[in-house]
């Protein structure tokens, strides 16, 4: 018998699809398991068209929510008005809808590179609407109206709060529809086979990511016939002079040159050209972007593209804006989780002896050591008991972790699954030793070990929460744990710890990688 799925598809609605593989039976599936049973599949929505019909969808959300904005806005001024200001309030609501809509556009909202992965996407919204409203304050100003004060204190916040929310909505489903394969570009990996291996991987892992990837082209000797199970089975082919017959057959929208070929530019910007022909895109993946991606900028001088990359900010403004979110942040959520917090330091006593609390020695900012609290999850004897245990380490290599630690109590192993042992660190964040999202706070034994740069985690505070908490915790090698850390200490933003905090919540209540 066959199985069916319901798909909805933008503007043609929902559909039922044949599926070649059940449903998992688990809501965690792998995404690219999932992608790879349905990527061969005629059915699968893949390519470049279904960009074009997600963006009218995009288009068609924002527009109803701008008109339902400034129509409850006009309700709102046009009561008590009188003569001509009542004829003008719906004149200048429309005018500023209009604006916004456009404004919409002019930032760029609804480009195909934003949507759907990063912050970057709710950047322009936030920004398009500032922009929509400062350029309307000027004219209030400037025309001497004082009516229309509700257009500002309802109709943006609450206009801009709806717009982040259907993209959010939008980008939730379209996460989901491409854990099975839907939505993605399909694309060739072109370069060596270790710049090949590791850009497939990366996309295999990210959530969300946009990319089917359904056939690699290795520069160099290459005895294999497949890539590993990384990338799933992706079909190898030996030579670059195939790039283009492989682009044809494997059906690819976009092809992907994974870091420096031996053929130089050249034949990169040859290929590019070649490619116009089938109205393929070229992407080019950088190493430089695994730490520097958001400070990396194009700035052409005299037709020759020069790739700038801003120095890194540990001290400044930023910095004090993070500080004084921090302060109000952890306050705020210490008064109102101190039942909780009462709660668990009393099931903490009453299950196993010893304290409710664990003070451990961690390393902060430029090498300062701290306390940092947490609920007691093990037996007391837990420290003498570790070494009887290190050859039982499932961790990374540097930290110990066990799946069925015997120190772990029984409150404690709950505790540690959903991360309530350490809401006492909120007390670090409010002294100052920590932050709410930073890189992880090492042990002294770990910063002994650092080799090479990663030293750097220890340029800004550590936190409470961070991109290691919410990909894979402890699941994740070393190398993985510090690439994370390192790319935040360099690039970290107000808008992307916000970000990582909400999906610290949502970590919280689906664990992956506690233990």
């Amino acid at each position: 018998m066959t199985e069916y799925r319901e798909f909805f598809v933008p503007h043609t609605g929902w559909t039922l699809q044949p599926s070649t593989t059940p449903l998992p039976a688990q809501p965690g599936v792998l995404r690219g398991e999932a992608k790879a049973a349905t990527a061969g599949s005629a059915d699968a929505v893949t390519g470049v068209p279904w960009r074009m019909r997600y963006q009218a969808s995009l288009r068609i959300t924002d527009f109803v929510i701008i008109a339902a904005a400034a129509i409850l806005s006009a309700q709102l001024m046009g009561r008590g008005a009188e003569g001509a200001q009542a004829a003008l309030t719906p004149v200048f609501t429309a005018m500023a809808a209009l604006l916004w809509a456009g404004m919409m556009s002019a930032f760029r909202t609804r480009d195909a590179r934003v949507f759907g992965v990063g912050v970057l996407e709710y950047k322009r919204i936030v920004h398009a609407s500032a922009a929509t409203f400062g350029a309307l304050a000027v004219v209030v100003v400037l025309s001497g109206i004082q009516d229309y004060r509700g257009l500002f204190l309802f109709t943006f916040p609450a206009g801009t709060l709806a717009l982040v929310s259907s993209r959010w909505i939008w980008r939730n489903w379209l996460t989901r529809q491409r854990e099975y394969g839907h939505f993605l570009s399909r694309v060739v990996v072109v370069g060596r086979l270790h710049d090949v291996e590791y850009v497939t991987s990366r996309i295999a892992k990210t959530t969300g990511a946009a990319y089917d990837v359904v056939g690699a082209v290795i520069e160099g000797p290459c005895a294999a016939e497949k890539l590993g199970s990384t990338s799933h089975g992706v079909p190898l082919t030996r030579g670059l002079r195939n790039v283009e017959q492989t682009v044809l057959s494997s059906g690819a929208d976009a092809v992907i040159v994974a870091g420096q070929l031996r053929k130089g530019g050249n034949w990169v910007r040859e290929l590019g050209w070649n490619l116009e022909r089938t109205g393929t895109e070229l992407v080019v993946a950088s190493s430089l972007t695994n730490v520097a991606g958001p400070r990396i900028q194009m700035r052409p001088v005299e037709g020759l593209p020069l790739m700038h990359v801003e120095l890194p900010q540990f001290t400044g403004g930023r910095h004090l804006v993070k500080r004084l979110i921090d302060i109000s942040a952890a306050l705020l959520a210490m008064i109102v989780l101190l039942p909780v917090l009462l709660v668990l330091g009393l099931l903490v006593v009453r299950d196993s002896a010893g304290p409710a609390l664990f003070r451990q020695e961690r390393v902060g900012r430029q090498g300062s050591t701290f306390r940092m609290l947490k609920f007691r999850s093990m037996v007391t004897t837990a420290e003498a008991d570790l070494e009887k245990l290190r050859d039982a380490n499932e961790g990374n290599g540097v930290l110990f972790k066990m799946r069925e630690d015997p120190r772990v109590t029984r409150v404690g192993t709950w505790m540690r699954k959903y991360s309530l042992d350490e809401l006492p660190q909120l007390w670090n964040v409010l002294k100052g030793d920590m932050s709410l999202v930073g890189p992880r706070p090492p042990l002294p034994s770990e910063v002994d070990a650092y080799a090479g740069h990663t030293h750097r985690r220890l340029y800004i505070k550590p936190g409470l929460t961070g991109l290691w908490q919410i990909n894979g915790r402890s699941d994740l090698d070393w190398e993985e744990s510090v690439r994370l850390d390192l790319y935040y200490v360099e690039n970290w933003s107000v808008t992307g710890d916000l970000m990582i905090m909400w999906r610290t919540l949502k970590v919280m209540l689906k664990p992956e990688g506690a233990y």
